[in-house]
């Protein structure tokens, strides 16, 4: 199953190449650094509802993958690069346009040889890979409520 993503100006453009959706997990993270990161579902969105533009940026929302199920198409522009510490003394590493922001990707320095982190929102059709957890529930917003059917953790290792 080939699924395709761009930034808001459709200069990055990439491809996520799984077998199975059961390869990908999506899921919402309310730690301090993913709430700082403009989240993926805001990404080229102009909302007029001041509600639902403040509820998303509550949180991030990424979907894992193996690191050789993602690739930019041929077409596509490079992407920006910034690493900085994540806040852990680990390694961060991030993939946006520089043209218009759009953040692509992420993965800490432990997982650089597995795993990529790609902003959800990105995803040409987000909704074909859904929720299957969230992390740091014990920073999620006092408003926001708990999302049925999946798994919570209060914190990254439990």
């Amino acid at each position: 199953m080939v699924y395709k993503g761009a930034c808001y100006c459709q200069e990055i453009k990439y491809e996520i190449d799984i077998s199975s959706p059961d390869e990908a997990r999506t899921s919402l993270c309310h730690c301090k650094n993913c709430k700082l990161q403009k989240d993926s579902l805001t990404e080229g969105c102009y909302s007029t509802d001041v509600l639902t533009s403040f509820a998303l940026a509550a949180f991030g929302l990424t979907t894992k993958i193996p690191v050789k199920a993602f690739s930019y198409t041929r077409e596509s522009a490079k992407p920006t690069v910034h690493e900085a510490d994540n806040g852990s003394g680990s390694l961060l590493h991030r993939e946006f346009c520089s043209k218009c922001g759009t953040g692509i990707l992420e993965y800490g320095a432990a997982a650089a040889n597995e795993f990529r982190y790609v902003m959800t929102g990105t995803l040409e059709d987000p909704g074909s890979l859904p929720p299957k957890g969230e992390f740091f529930c014990l920073y999620r917003e006092k408003w926001m409520p708990e999302i049925p059917g999946i798994f919570h953790k209060d914190r990254l290792k439990e």
